[in-house]
């Protein structure tokens, strides 16, 4: 039950992600760049932690702690960096998919650090997941020449990032208090969004125009509602399950672009989505059919017993 707990919460910082290219679009047709909106996204996201922060916990923390919280952080700010590009370069049909590649990719990395093949559920899933991504992003029909190998590469780099940021967030300092895990982990992001964009022209953006508005809703999908829920349920799920439930993205980005911007969306694309929501659930579901077979086949008195 706590698991399932858990595992919901994954999933709510997930569809929260998945608003945040819509929102992008809106940000676009107003003017805004990339990097102001990513920045200002990040900036005031913090803004609002901070503000969390100041009345939830006492300061005291390891410089190691911190430390390994801030790359958490940093993490998720590279992995709208090397998308962004992916994006630039890619049709954004086929860039989604490269990005999607972090559900195996995440299930990869913990196979490898627990010296332990992953299970027939995840594998399964992986693949549900695989095959729903493709008809979701419309990849069939795509031209070759579409494939910038500069978008190819940011691509799987964003992916790659996006794997590694569910390892950090639950494997580093999670014996800290998930407010204090939140803070640093948003202050590491806040610091490469703004740094790695001209953080005068982003404030005097941010003060002149309506980034501002965009940024606190960026910053309250994107930054407040997914670090939080990440920084509480990623240490409990692990890095396999939890890139398994970030899939959930895609199908809140479809979902959300069709409801606000009413962008078509094909059969094959909606039964891609059923193929990614039937892959998200497969793990949960086959636990609770053997756990519920196990305990039928028991013997009787150990059932008295227990």
């Amino acid at each position: 039950m706590q698991l399932l707990k858990y595992s919901i919460m994954v999933l709510i910082g997930s569809i929260s992600y998945g608003t945040l290219s819509t929102m992008m679009k809106f940000g676009f047709k107003d003017g805004h760049s990339s990097g102001d909106l990513v920045g200002s996204q990040y900036l005031i996201g913090w803004m609002i932690v901070a503000v969390l922060f100041l009345f939830s916990f006492k300061y005291k923390i390891s410089w190691k702690n911190a430390g390994l919280l801030a790359i958490t952080g940093m993490m998720s700010a590279f992995v709208g960096k090397a998308y962004a590009v992916a994006v630039a370069e890619l049709p954004a049909s086929i860039a989604v998919v490269f990005l999607f590649q972090f559900t195996w990719i995440g299930v990869l990395i913990e196979s490898i650090i627990n010296k332990r093949r992953p299970d027939r559920s995840k594998v399964l899933a992986i693949c549900l997941l695989f095959i729903g991504t493709l008809f979701a992003g419309a990849i069939f029909g795509q031209p070759l020449s579409a494939l910038s190998l500069t978008g190819v590469l940011f691509g799987l780099l964003s992916a790659l990032l996006f794997a590694l940021y569910m390892l950090c967030n639950s494997k580093f300092a999670v014996q800290e208090p998930s407010m204090k895990r939140l803070f640093f982990i948003a202050t590491g992001a806040m610091l490469t969004a703004v740094f790695t964009t001209n953080p005068v022209t982003l404030a005097t953006n941010l003060i002149e125009t309506n980034l501002w508005q965009f940024g606190l809703l960026l910053g309250t999908l994107g930054v407040v509602i997914p670090f939080f829920f990440f920084a509480v349920s990623m240490p409990k799920v692990g890095v396999g399950l939890g890139t398994i439930l970030c899939a959930a993205e895609l199908p809140s980005a479809m979902v959300v672009s069709v409801i606000f911007l009413g962008e078509g969306v094909t059969p094959l694309q909606w039964f891609g989505m059923f193929l990614i929501i039937v892959g998200i659930a497969l793990p949960e579901y086959l636990k609770y059919v053997l756990k519920k077979t196990h305990t039928k086949k028991r013997p009787l008195h150990e059932k008295r017993a227990s």
